[in-house]
């Protein structure tokens, strides 16, 4: 057993009380271990001849496995340091760390009272290409089982450039940076990319919608075509090119050269990958204005669920629907089963992304309890944010490409696939 000791976590007005339980988390790389003893497998009584002659034998049985993980994650420790305080962008960063450490090693816990055992080892990445870069040269990690981080997509990237074992998986565990950016074919990618968003929304509207046409309202902005450019290749292919796309760039709202188009009985699906507020708030209130002659239904950008200033009555008027990889049900079972554990053992509340850290760490930590983290294909998980359905890519590693399709009902979210 594994011992060392939120949206992001609430800081109850004292910073300090913080900054203690980072480092006291991180001040050890290596924390302790309780073996726990291995359930002895019942066999068969065989007959065994034995030489009363032969000296006794000094060799030891062995002792349960161990499973070495170790977490690079970015508690920004340098920033205790005098001169140097932690800012609202370090502090959100340490804030992330903090609670995916304690969700994974709650998970570890947790399968460590089944009899399998774990040696956890955290380090400090700091969100710094230099230290991500200089972590992979770690003996210590190099040894370990299972890579976890670095987090952000530049440490990422600079870690993985150096270290190249092709015998040891690294996880990424929070970016939804495509892993084409890193070419590495050991990567574990958990959170699906834009592109298996887009690929979800075109498997929805050609299963469940089959409309005739499906209308892309641009901003004009290019990283719009991250979404745009899988989403037109999957409903093409899907459809074998029967649904009809038809892109249209829209400026002040206007959206009136779509009008002779649409249809005054059938839904007119509209897909919006746009993030910008203003565009935003501009274009959805010209569909609101055009869906009292026509039905309207909306397909947005998976981040429109973060932004406040879209708001439900509206969404769910445009019959607004949202891809979303990380959506957590608080009713469920087993998050208030959860809850109650991690709020036991930390007495506080637990954010996003300690429930991330608790479905990685128990998906990952009973894979390699069982030997079976080659075998991540073959492997479907349920957790509690989101499930894991893993596909191996070419020279990219394995993809979760698991997402999950809501629209607006009752106004709030409500998953529909």
């Amino acid at each position: 057993m594994i011992s060392v000791q939120n949206r992001l976590l609430p800081l109850s007005g004292n910073r300090w009380s913080l900054f203690l339980i980072i480092a006291l988390t991180v001040a050890a790389c290596s924390p302790k271990l309780q073996p726990v003893q291995q359930p002895v497998k019942k066999e068969t009584a065989k007959p065994v001849v034995k030489n009363l002659h032969a000296e006794k034998s000094d060799v030891k049985p062995a002792g349960p496995k161990v499973s070495t993980i170790s977490l690079l994650l970015p508690f920004e420790l340098q920033h205790l340091s005098p001169g140097a305080p932690y800012t609202t962008v370090t502090l959100k960063e340490a804030d992330i760390a903090l609670g995916y450490y304690r969700g994974f090693k709650l998970a570890l816990d947790s399968l460590t009272g089944q009899g399998y055992n774990f040696k956890l080892q955290v380090f400090d990445s700091r969100d710094e290409k230099a230290q991500a870069h200089s972590l992979a040269y770690n003996p210590a990690i190099r040894s370990s089982d299972l890579i976890v981080g670095p987090v952000f997509p530049d440490g990422v990237k600079a870690f993985t450039a150096v270290y190249t074992n092709a015998q040891q998986p690294i996880v990424s565990p929070l970016s939804p940076s495509s892993p084409a950016a890193y070419k590495n074919p050991q990567l574990i990618t958990i959170t699906p990319p834009l592109e298996y968003h887009a690929w979800a929304a075109a498997k929805y509207i050609n299963s469940q919608v089959n409309p005739e046409t499906v209308f892309i309202l641009k901003s004009g902005y290019s990283d719009e075509n991250e979404y745009i450019l899988p989403f037109k290749r999957a409903i093409d292919s899907l459809s074998k090119k029967h649904i009809k796309v038809i892109m249209l760039t829209v400026v002040h709202g206007q959206l009136n050269s779509l009008l002779p188009q649409l249809s005054t009985t059938d839904k007119n699906v509209f897909i919006i990958p746009a993030t910008d507020q203003h565009f935003l708030m501009v274009t959805l209130r010209a569909l609101d204005t055009l869906s009292s002659s026509y039905p309207v239904t909306v397909f947005g950008h998976p981040n429109w669920k973060n932004y406040s200033f879209l708001k439900a009555e509206l969404l769910q008027r445009l019959d607004t629907h949202i891809t979303s990889a990380e959506y957590v049900n608080y009713k469920a079972t087993s998050t208030l089963a959860f809850m109650r554990q991690y709020r036991d053992a930390y007495h506080s509340e637990p954010t996003l992304y300690a429930i991330k850290g608790f479905d990685e760490g128990l998906y990952f930590g009973s894979l390699l309890a069982t030997d079976n983290l080659k075998n991540i294909s073959g492997t479907n998980f349920s957790g509690l944010h989101n499930d894991f359905q893993f596909q191996k890519k070419a020279g990219m590693g394995w993809v979760n490409t698991h997402v999950n399709v809501y629209k607006y009902a009752n106004f709030e979210l409500k998953k529909v696939e």
